[in-house]
């Protein structure tokens, strides 16, 4: 096949695609023409659709705009007609208040007239009165403002001697209602109080089953004693008393250890210094455990509950210590009884009075320890361990050492002094007693210018009547001082003594 055959072929296929690409775009035009009739023709009818409805339309809008014009006529003359209403109010209450207004101008000018008028008064009375004035100086002889004085001086007098009267009637009638009560309430207290005697023997001196004991205790070159005395920190005096040595300490504690101790060794038999600390530390550990049952014990008798524990452990201290044969734990207990009854008779909180009864004399537990009296030592230890304001008033003011007293301090002191004033409850004599009270009062009475002198709350405190001729207040001062030295350096005594001087100047009238 040559060249020109296939140029020819060539020429042949272009020539149809050429034919057959027209055809193809002549019969897509015949369509596409006859789609554009066909939308025409819609369209046409959508335009005459369209023209239907919206002339509906048009027609309902124009309905619903005359009833929208015609209720807004109406309205319109609603309001006008009530704006007009409103007009016609407004103008008859202004005529109205125009009216009011004439008349209050008018009531004015006539108040105004009987000012002037008034005044005019006041300044005729003023003349007259300073006429008056001048003639009642030249009469008297004194002018108004000495007169004034004078009379304001007498009513003065007469109204201090008035009150001064009448504030000795209410006081007079106050203390004998006061002490009237007092005594009611105390009485009650004891009456409803039927605890039994606390009194009770210091024990400080240990039997032995024979002499020969003696030097078992003591021991080779005295070893024994040496080994039982620093274990207990206790004094053994080993005498010529028969079958018994005594024990010497000021903490009862120790003492009670060591006379704990010291018996079971008696009765073990075994008496060397490895057996004395294992039987010490031992006991030791009783009498730890037994002091704590004991405060758990008082405080659970008295209902007292939230204690700290190292209070309670200081309560139950109290057990081995005694004042005057009186055993202070069941003294404090039953303290906590009577301050709680003297407080339901008070209507005062009568949980706190007996937490305050209870731990008043806690300071007796490290008295012999730290400087102070028991008193304020009981009260710095409260304030640490418990926070309680009640308790520490009470501690601090039962025997009256600080400046002044609240309610808690005169409770715990009335209970305190009925506790210790029972037949019996302390071991002190009659006589030693009586003699104790009696030597305070001729300390005072020795003093120039002492007219009586009382001792009282158990030889606690002295009270010293003087004669106010003789001495003054500076001198009622130095003579308590002088007195409160004097028996410090002539008497021995427990605890402190408060000396009183008390200067009372009376001044009596009587009308005939």
């Amino acid at each position: 096949m040559g060249i020109e055959s296939i140029l020819g072929i060539f020429f042949s296929f272009v020539i149809g695609v050429i034919f057959g690409g027209m055809a193809a775009f002549l019969s897509r035009r015949v369509m596409f023409n006859r789609q554009i009739r066909i939308a025409e023709r819609k369209a046409a009818k959508m335009i005459a659709d369209a023209g239907l409805e919206s002339k509906g339309v048009l027609d309902e809008a124009k309905q619903e705009a005359e009833k929208i014009k015609s209720t807004a006529e109406s309205g319109y003359r609603e309001r006008r007609a009530e704006l007009q209403r409103e007009e016609n109010r407004l103008s008859q209450k202004t005529e109205t208040l125009e009216r009011k207004l004439d008349g209050v101008e008018q009531r004015e000018r006539n108040l105004v007239n009987r000012e002037k008028e008034v005044e005019s008064i006041r300044g005729h009375l003023g003349e007259l009165r300073d006429k008056q004035l001048k003639q009642l100086e030249l009469i008297s002889g004194m002018s108004s403002t000495e007169a004034k004085q004078q009379l304001l001086e007498a009513m003065e007098v007469e109204m201090r001697d008035e009150a001064s009267r009448r504030l000795r009637e209410w006081e007079v009638g106050l203390k004998e209602e006061a002490d009237k009560k007092a005594q009611e309430i105390l009485a009650q207290a004891i009456q409803r109080s039927a605890s039994e005697v606390v009194s009770e023997t210091t024990v400080s001196v240990v039997p032995l089953p024979s002499d020969e004991m003696k030097g078992r205790l003591i021991g080779r070159e005295g070893r024994n004693i040496r080994a039982l005395e620093q274990a207990t920190g206790v004094d053994l005096i080993i005498d010529d008393t028969p079958e018994a040595v005594t024990l010497s300490s000021f903490d009862p504690v120790r003492r009670k250890v060591a006379h704990l101790a010291l018996s079971k060794l008696i009765l073990d038999g075994r008496i060397h210094p490895a057996r004395i600390e294992e039987v010490v530390a031992k006991t030791k550990e009783e009498v730890e455990t037994t002091i704590y049952s004991a405060g758990e014990q008082a405080a659970y008798e008295l209902g007292v509950h939230g204690l700290h524990p190292e209070l309670i452990k200081l309560v139950g201290r109290l057990k081995y210590r005694t004042s005057y044969g009186q055993n202070v734990l069941a003294h404090s207990i039953e303290v906590g009884y009577l301050a709680g009854m003297i407080a339901s008779e008070l209507g005062v909180n009568v949980a706190l009075a007996k937490k305050a009864g209870l731990l008043h004399d806690i300071g007796k537990a490290v008295d012999w320890e730290v400087e102070g009296s028991h008193a304020a030592i009981g009260a710095n230890l409260i304030n640490q361990w418990d926070k309680s304001p009640e308790a520490v008033q009470g501690a601090a003011e039962h025997h009256g050492e600080i400046g002044t007293t609240s309610i808690w301090g005169f409770v715990i002191s009335a209970a305190d002094a009925v506790s210790a004033a029972r037949p019996g409850a302390r071991r002190e004599s009659l006589e030693n007693y009586l003699k104790r009270l009696k030597a305070l009062e001729d300390i005072a009475n020795r003093f120039n210018g002492v007219e009586k002198s009382y001792a009282i709350q158990a030889g606690r405190e002295i009270r010293i009547l003087v004669s106010p001729e003789d001495i003054d207040d500076l001198g009622a001062m130095k003579l308590a001082r002088d007195i409160a030295k004097r028996i410090e350096e002539s008497m021995e005594y427990p605890g402190q003594i408060k000396v009183t001087v008390l200067r009372e100047t009376r001044a009596i009238d009587y009308a005939k």
